[in-house]
């Protein structure tokens, strides 16, 4: 065993330099950003699609009073024209106003608050805060609705913020981040992860695959080749993770302060990030680089290719049913199937504090990365030895 770690080491060694020191990995760099730019373009011509969604109070007051509501809120909508409005929706209480906003956060089609007293006291319940868009809108919509002034004359609209129920879908800016996080660990693998496919070919093209197999045990190339590649994976992550990090510094002076703070905190959170990314890494990793040892030219690669990302997108979507809803059936199952379990644990991580469910997540994932590496390092050393002009020489020379 020590002599296997030790020849992985010598091959991951080489073939981090030969990577990162390559003209080629300058490209790679760069690469990202294009997606990036493309992504900021859509979104500024998009912008205004996004309007349409809005956030939706639940009203308890008589017909009157609700009647008077959604008129004075047309008025406006009217008013402020491409600016989205908030919608406003009459409901019945079903107990005290408390346990009403409670029950009605987890409704459909998902209520962020509950506008209770009517126009003669009206109180606001939910887990949005007094300086919020939503509380701002509300204190417009009810002075145009008294008709006691202008829409900008003060309404005081005292705010108590209740805390959702534990079964309630989270609709708030953790589940952004949540859904953040996922999406940008699911898009940094399914990047890095795909050069594995096509990392061999040119090792087994010019016989250099069988050089090394006659001079280290099979299972160390499989092993210095996949923490070569997570290596320099890494290397990548850092280079743009510090553009990224000025990126911040110049367009937001705020950091990360200005965006919603994931429920573990930012700290925990990154180092999460970084902890799942090499799971998932490892994970995708060690079934690609085996399924690239069977490929012996850039045709084969390609035609593996497809299927590979499709794959990897039906376990996103998987992963994706997590967010907003952590503790749900289909969350804790997608959390336990290891190739979804990383993104659906980094999710968690921007919903829900808690150290304890991530730490059995990570043991868990272990076990399963050394059951993969395992089992494709025995594929790879089959296809390896299979590679060079017949299969009996290159067992001899696996053997010298």
């Amino acid at each position: 065993m020590k002599e296997l770690i030790r020849a992985a080491f010598v091959i991951a060694r080489r073939d981090f330099s030969a990577t990162v020191l390559s003209r080629t990995f300058l490209l790679f760099l760069l690469g990202p950003f294009f997606p990036v730019l493309m992504i900021a373009v859509f979104g500024a011509a998009t912008a205004p699609m996004s309007a349409t969604e809005r956030p939706t109070v639940g009203v308890i007051a008589t017909a009157q009073d609700f009647q008077q509501l959604d008129a004075a809120r047309n008025r406006l909508q009217d008013t402020f024209g491409a600016i989205g409005m908030i919608g406003l929706q009459r409901v019945d209480p079903n107990g005290q106003p408390q346990q009403a906003a409670r029950t009605l956060e987890s409704a459909k089609p998902g209520y962020v608050a509950v506008l209770e007293g009517g126009l003669a006291s009206p109180r606001l319940l939910g887990s949005v805060s007094a300086q919020s868009g939503t509380a701002k809108q509300l204190r417009l919509i009810i002075a145009e609705a008294r008709r006691s002034g202008t829409p900008s004359e003060a309404v005081h609209l005292p705010v108590m913020l209740t805390s959702p129920s534990p079964n309630a879908p989270n609709t708030g800016a953790q589940a952004l981040t949540a859904r953040g996080g996922q999406s940008l660990l699911f898009l940094l693998t399914l990047l890095l992860a795909g050069m594995l496919l096509s990392q061999l070919i040119e090792e087994k093209s010019n016989k250099v695959i069988e050089v090394l197999a006659a001079a280290v045990p099979i299972d160390s190339i499989f092993l210095g080749k996949l923490l070569a590649m997570l290596c320099a994976s890494l290397v990548g992550i850092a280079v743009w993770a510090a553009v990224g990090a000025a990126a911040i510094a110049v367009f937001a002076p705020n950091g990360l302060s200005a965006l919603p703070p994931p429920a573990v905190g930012w700290p925990t959170f990154i180092l999460l990030g970084i902890v799942y990314f090499a799971m998932s890494y490892l994970l995708l990793g060690a079934i690609f680089l085996g399924i690239g040892a069977h490929a012996s030219s850039a045709r084969e690669v390609q035609t593996l290719s497809m299927p590979v990302t499709m794959a990897q997108v039906v376990i996103f979507a998987f992963a994706s049913v997590a967010v907003g809803a952590p503790n749900a059936t289909k969350a804790i199952a997608a959390a336990i199937f290891p190739l979804s379990s990383p993104y659906v644990m980094i999710a968690r991580a921007g919903e829900l504090p808690g150290l304890l469910p991530h730490l059995v997540a990570i043991v868990w994932q272990l076990l399963w990365v050394a059951l993969f590496l395992r089992i494709a390092s025995r594929i790879f050393r089959r296809s390896v030895l299979k590679s060079g002009p017949t299969r009996l020489k290159s067992r001899k020379l696996a053997r010298t």
